[in-house]
């Protein structure tokens, strides 16, 4: 029978983790400023655009700037880590009244919910890059004629 469990146990692991590495590889990337459409934007053209902001956050790495912010990966493996510890933490505590079993199912249930709940918080929590790095490529911009309202 405790082996049944520890199987059990090991594939929940399994599909955990690769239910993370999953989330992480497709929420990849940093911060990006968020152009809104002017003249200068409508004259240019989505891509050209793209090349501009590329330029730019180019040219304030150069001047050895750097951007800072965890990508949006990062953010939701610190979310998924925090949920995965607290999930199983209240989940063990609550399991206590069905002994070593009820702790153990207790503690998979609530790191899962924590994982799940940890990730999708991460995932939407906002992006900002480093103050000095942020203000370069925004002036950057502003230089070129473009309108930025933001980071995302």
């Amino acid at each position: 029978m405790r082996e049944k469990e520890g199987e059990g146990l090991k594939k929940f692991q399994g599909v955990v983790i690769s239910g993370l590495v999953l989330c992480l590889a497709a929420c990849a990337g940093g911060p990006e400023p968020m152009l809104r459409s002017n003249a200068k934007f409508q004259l240019q053209g989505r891509e050209a655009a793209k090349l501009d902001v590329a330029a730019c956050q180019q040219k304030a790495e150069a001047a050895g700037l750097k951007p800072g912010t965890p990508n949006r990966s990062g953010n939701v493996a610190a979310g998924a880590g925090l949920g995965l510890i607290s999930g199983a933490a209240v989940g063990a505590s609550s399991g206590l009244i069905g002994g070593v079993p009820g702790v153990t199912i207790g503690a998979a249930v609530g790191a899962t919910l924590g994982v799940i709940i940890g990730s999708v918080g991460g995932a939407y929590r906002p992006l900002d890059p480093d103050p000095p790095y942020g203000d370069a490529v925004v002036r950057c911009l502003l230089e070129k004629g473009y309108d930025v309202s933001g980071w995302q």
